[in-house]
């Protein structure tokens, strides 16, 4: 596969698997037709990930923010079990680390390799 069909298919890739992410949304979303569009979330229902909010409910929160959220991460509320700071600290490095050798790959497949860290590219 030459350089640039490669790149197309890293990115179809990382889409493909951006939308596997996205599936219950895309599935409510409806966009041919926004109207058929239907919450998942109600107070019988709070594990909904689908809610809608009217122009009052958006007013009367605080700030009027629109970083609404209304799921909690069960695995944050036990602060005891979560890994100890430095064992966060380098698997936020690691995954770092990987992106950029990502995208050093695809600058490398571009062309662009005059300033790339040798330590990224493969």
């Amino acid at each position: 596969m030459n350089s640039s069909a490669t790149i197309v298919q890293r990115l179809w890739n990382y889409c493909n698997v951006l939308r596997d992410d996205l599936n219950d949304f895309v599935a409510c979303f409806h966009a041919a037709n926004r109207h058929d569009r239907r919450p998942t979330w109600s107070p019988e229902m709070p594990e909904g990930r689908w809610r809608s909010y009217t122009y009052d409910e958006l007013l009367a929160r605080d700030k009027v923010s629109l970083d609404i959220f209304w799921l909690r991460d069960k695995t944050l509320e036990d602060s005891a079990s979560l890994p100890a700071p430095d064992v966060l600290a380098t698997e936020i490095v690691q995954d770092l680390q990987a992106a950029l050798a990502q995208f050093a790959a695809i600058a490398k497949d571009l062309g662009a390799e005059q300033n790339l860290d040798e330590s990224l590219v493969g």
